[in-house]
């Protein structure tokens, strides 16, 4: 008798434990996170970090997987947005050229010249324009959570320096998928040429393209000196933020707890990514240089005449953007 209530307590046991784990699963969720780059890069990082924040303060219970490299998009990054949008993605840590095909006030930041430094950087996401942007971003149904930083975009080519807008003069450049890049590298006499970073590099090593625009990390891991690219140019003309970002009706099923913690981990996440990669900086020059790249940076004069070739494009584009939030970051740019 004995013998059979003790085995009938440890059925119980068993059977407790296995409600208690089956309630556990039920209760913990796994939410899809796409990204264009793997932790190899600061953007990758900045991904694995919020994943690593989100299960620490969730205790499990909220998990973010991580997919680099485009592949929830068969690596077409200019449709990671709609992939959101629609529910195919869950969330992403994406970027303001690749969304701005969906959401045009995003091609503020893809403005040439038109945000400077990283104090304009910060004027403008932190301002009454960064609202604007979230704004937009949210009216199509994705929800914006926090700002990272892919950083300014520097130019290189296996041809030789360019420092004035002559030296672009028919230089089959790549760019990302939106017209507003199109519009740039035509205007200071280039042949841009669109295609994702997946197909760039064969691109520059078989010399079907001269030339790329990309951060100096991405210059730097990626090692693009090691495909023909020796002459880089220092110009800064666009800075590339990104977005940490949930699908909508993803949002709206999550309890207020797991949305404020989901914000917050985001914040907690662009913020240390943003200022990893600025304090990279140097160093990535640094090794750039040591690898036998040849670095030019630009006179003010010089960097006037770029302005200049290229306000055409200014003119075109900021009513596209919409006058609101280009003069909202105007005027925190010069407030800066």
């Amino acid at each position: 008798m004995t013998l059979t209530r003790s085995m009938a307590r440890f059925t119980a046991g068993l059977a407790g434990a296995a409600l208690l784990s089956a309630a556990f699963s039920a209760q913990a969720r796994e939410l899809s996170v796409s990204t264009v780059l793997s932790e190899a890069f600061p953007w990758g990082q900045a991904a694995e970090k919020w994943a690593e924040l989100v299960e620490e303060r969730s205790g499990g219970e909220l998990t973010l997987r991580v997919y680099p490299n485009s592949q929830l998009v068969s690596g077409d990054q200019t449709r990671e947005f709609s992939a959101m949008r629609s529910g195919l993605i869950d969330a992403a840590v994406g970027s303001t050229i690749n969304w701005s095909p969906q959401v045009p006030e995003l091609n503020l930041f893809s403005l040439p010249f038109f945000i400077p430094d990283e104090a304009a950087v910060d004027a403008v996401t932190g301002g009454d324009a960064g609202t604007l942007v979230f704004e937009a971003i949210e009216s199509r149904g994705v929800i914006p959570l926090a700002w990272g930083e892919n950083g300014f975009r520097q130019v290189s080519n296996s041809r030789g320096p360019i420092s004035q807008p002559d030296d672009l003069d028919g230089l089959k450049i790549r760019v990302v998928g939106s017209p507003l890049f199109q519009d740039t590298f035509s205007a200071l006499g280039a042949d841009p040429t669109q295609m994702s970073w997946t197909d760039a590099q064969p691109a520059l090593t078989t010399g079907a393209v001269d030339g790329q625009e990309n951060p100096l990390s991405v210059f730097d891991v990626a090692r693009i000196d090691q495909v023909g690219q020796e002459h880089l140019t220092l110009w800064n003309y666009m800075n590339d933020p990104l977005i940490f970002a949930v699908n909508q009706q993803v949002w709206q099923s999550l309890s207020e707890e797991q949305q404020a913690m989901l914000r917050e981990t985001a914040e907690e996440a662009g913020a240390w990514e943003i200022a990893m990669t600025r304090e990279q900086e140097s160093e990535r020059l640094a090794a750039i240089q040591e690898r036998g790249v040849t670095v030019t940076e630009l006179t003010d004069e010089q960097y006037q005449a770029f302005v200049d070739a290229t306000q055409s494009v200014y003119e075109k584009w900021a009513p596209r953007i919409g006058e609101e939030v280009v003069n909202a970051a105007q005027a925190a740019i010069d407030a800066r």
